[in-house]
Order: structure tokens, then sequence, then C-alpha cells
């Protein structure tokens, strides 16, 4: 009884160092992105494409902060010539859910031209727009635009997935999701470890949609 105890508790202890190692791991790797992280527009090298990654939208179609501000960097970047084109990577998965066109809409609303805006309507999670902007849109630089807490690992991805990266954040006010969504980064950033090492494939593929085209060709 004894000796089984005793293998149950050095089990247990094992999987939890294993779990710790494999945690403190990943973030670490991650969190070694954080210098390519800008959070002035000004300082940022120019590049072909701002990838603006998702986030929730509500039932009407608005944006919420986070998203709004994402995207109003994106615009930035496109106005002040830093880019040329916009990649709106989100959730468009289900009927009455819809990321990127709320997205594309707020951008033409501030006079960004259709063509120049790309939709990635299968940009799940931030592991599978990059890889798709890798291999459906063809880019081989970005700038991408999301709040700084989640910017080390979409650089991370970024990178493993062949792109040229730099990260611009997009925190222009205090969100009431702020530090929830800071806890979760540790436990995505051990998701997206995993994801790299086995050159996870996306959901969905299709054809190429080059980002030296029209961005109209992208829409759904």
């Amino acid at each position: 009884m004894r000796r089984s105890i005793r293998i149950v508790t050095w089990s247990a202890l094992t999987i939890v160092i294993g779990a710790l190692f494999t945690l403190i791991s990943a973030n670490l790797m991650v969190q070694q992105n954080v210098k390519a992280i800008k959070t002035d527009i000004r300082t940022v090298e120019p590049s072909t494409v701002a990838i603006v990654l998702g986030a929730k939208v509500y039932p009407d179609a608005s944006l919420s902060a986070m998203l709004a501000d994402r995207v109003d960097t994106g615009i930035d970047l496109y106005e002040s010539g830093k880019v040329k084109k916009l990649l709106m990577s989100g959730d468009h998965g289900r009927k009455g859910y819809d990321e990127v066109n709320a997205m594309r809409a707020r951008a033409v609303e501030r006079g960004v031209p259709e063509n120049d805006i790309f939709t990635d309507h299968a940009g799940f999670s931030t592991y599978e727009s990059m890889v798709r902007a890798k291999k459906v849109f063809k880019v081989t630089d970005a700038i991408i635009v999301s709040q700084d807490f989640h910017l080390p690992r979409a650089l991370f991805v970024a990178r493993d997935a062949g792109l040229k990266a730099q990260g611009v954040a997009a925190d222009r006010r205090p969100y009431l999701t702020g530090r929830a969504s800071r806890l979760r980064e540790y436990a995505a950033n051990v998701k997206a470890l995993w994801e790299t090492a086995v050159n996870a494939e996306p959901t969905y593929l299709g054809p190429t949609i080059p980002i030296i085209g029209d961005g109209r060709a992208s829409r759904g």
C-alpha cells in the first residue's frame, strides 16, 4: 500500500514538474520577441502589409474596444505610408458571427480603398492567421497589430511561419478584460509552442490570394 502511494505521489510530482517546465520554457521562448514590439508607429520599418488580428464583435456588428483599437492602429499605419495593404484576419466561421467584415467596414468608413483591404475569414487563431498569411496570401513581411500582451506570441508564430515580422501595440485605453487576457496568454504560449513544433495545419487553406493584388478578391 505504501509503495503504491509512493509511486502515485512521484508520478504526480513528475507530471507537475514537467508541466511547470513546459509552461516556463514556452513563455521564455515567446517573450524573446518583446524587442520587436513598437508603441509608436513612426519607429516602425515600412512593410508590405499590416496584419490586424481579430477579436470580439457584438451582435450588432460593433467592434469591442480591443478590436476597434487594433483596426484603428492598422488604418494609421496605412495612412502614414508604413504599409500598402491591410489584412483583416479573424473568425467568420459560423453564421451570425463575422469579425472580418466588421473590421473591413470600419476601415472603409475611414477612407481606406477597398482594393487595399484583404479579409481572412478563417483566421480562427493566432497560429492559423499567421500560417494562412504565408500560405494563402503569400505574405513575406508584415507589421502585426494587436495589444501588447498578445504580440509576443503573434510574433513568435509569425516568424516560425517564415514571415519577417514587426509588432505594433494597439493599446489605446485600459481594457476591462486586460488582466484576464494576460493570464490566458501563459497557457496560449504553450499551445503556440506545440503548434509550431508539430507544424499544425490550419482548419482551412484554399486558393492563394496574393497580398500584392486586389483585396476585393478575398471578400466573402
